[in-house]
C-alpha cells in the first residue's frame, strides 16, 4: 500500500477504471461499440478510433496481456451499472434477527406479553431468537426451559417454524424461529382479511335485493287491478252521457227547427207586408 504524502491534499481517486489518456500501455486489444473484436492495436490508434465515434476508450480487462479495451460511452456505462446494483439491492430480502428472553419461572401474564412480542416479530417477517436464562440452581432443571420453548412453538405454529431446536449453551437455552411460508406469502397479515370480507359481503347482498324487488312491485300493481279500473270507468262514463245528452240534444233541436223553419220566417214577413199595405193606403 503506497504511503500518502504528508501534504498531499488531493482527494483520493475513487474510480480506478482507466479510460482514454489514462491508459499507459503501448498496445491494447480493442472491441468496438457493437461488440466486434478489432484486434490488437496501438493505444494511440485505439484512442483515435474511439474519438472518431465520439465515444470513450475504456479498459475492461487490465489483467490480460495485452489489456482489453472497449469503445463505449463511459458515463452511460457507469449509470447502467449503478442502476443494476440498485435493482439488485432492492430485490434483496434483508432478514432481521430479534431476540427475546424468558425466565424458567416466568409468570403467566409475562409469558403472554412476551408471546405477543414474538408474534409481532414473526408477522413482520423477522426471525426470532428465544432465550431462556437460568440463574443459580435453575440450570439443574433444563426441562423447564424446554417446556416453555415447546409451548411457545406449538402456540405459534401457524406464524413460525422452528429452525433450531432448543439447545443449551452454558446458562442459556436458545431456540430460533422463522416466519412460516404463509406469513412470507402475505396470507396471514392479521384478522383484517377475514374481518373485512364478511361485512362487505353481507352489506352487498341485502342492498340489491330491495332495489330489485321494489320496481316489480310498482309495475305489477296496475296489471293486478284491471277489474277495479274497468269497473270504475263504466260507472263514471254512463252517468254523464245520460244527463248531458238529452239536454244538449233537445235544446239545439228545438232551436234549430224554429230558426230554420221557412214557415216561421215567412209568417212575420207576410204580416209586415199586410201591415204596411194597410197603413199605406
Amino acid at each position: 500500500m503506497p504511503v500518502p504524502r504528508r501534504f498531499d491534499r488531493r482527494p483520493p481517486e475513487r474510480d480506478t477504471t482507466r479510460i482514454n489518456e489514462r491508459i499507459r500501455v503501448p498496445e491494447v486489444r480493442l472491441i468496438d461499440d457493437e461488440g466486434k473484436q478489432i484486434g490488437v492495436l496501438k493505444t494511440a490508434e485505439a484512442l483515435q478510433f474511439a474519438q472518431e465515434r465520439e465515444l470513450d476508450l475504456v479498459e475492461v480487462a487490465p489483467e490480460a496481456r495485452p489489456p482489453v479495451c472497449r469503445v463505449l460511452d463511459y458515463s452511460k456505462y457507469k449509470y447502467e451499472q449503478a442502476q443494476k446494483v440498485k435493482q439488485a439491492r432492492k430485490h434483496q430480502q434483508q432478514i432481521t434477527v430479534r431476540e427475546i428472553k424468558f425466565r424458567p419461572k416466568i409468570a403467566e401474564h409475562d409469558y403472554d406479553t412476551k408471546k405477543h412480542h414474538v408474534e409481532r416479530f414473526l408477522r413482520h417477517k423477522d426471525k426470532v431468537k428465544v432465550t431462556i436464562m437460568f440463574r443459580g440452581r435453575e440450570v439443574t432443571h433444563p426441562e423447564r426451559g424446554t417446556a416453555i420453548l415447546d409451548r411457545l412453538a406449538d402456540e405459534l405454529s401457524e406464524l413460525g417454524v422452528v429452525e433450531q431446536r432448543p439447545m443449551q449453551e452454558g446458562r442459556n437455552m436458545t431456540m430460533m424461529m422463522a416466519p412460516s411460508k404463509a406469513v412470507l406469502a402475505g396470507r396471514l397479515d392479521g384478522e383484517h382479511p377475514t374481518g373485512g370480507g364478511a361485512p362487505d359481503a353481507s352489506a352487498q347482498v341485502p342492498a340489491p335485493a330491495p332495489a330489485e324487488g321494489s320496481p316489480p312491485a310498482e309495475v305489477s300493481a296496475p296489471p293486478e287491478d284491471p277489474a277495479q279500473a274497468e269497473g270504475s270507468t263504466p260507472a263514471e262514463d254512463p252517468a254523464p252521457p245520460e244527463d248531458a245528452a238529452p239536454a244538449e240534444v233537445s235544446a239545439p233541436a228545438e232551436g234549430a227547427v224554429e230558426a230554420e223553419d221557412p214557415a216561421a220566417a215567412e209568417g212575420p214577413v207576410e204580416a209586415g207586408e199586410r201591415a204596411t199595405g194597410t197603413t199605406v193606403p
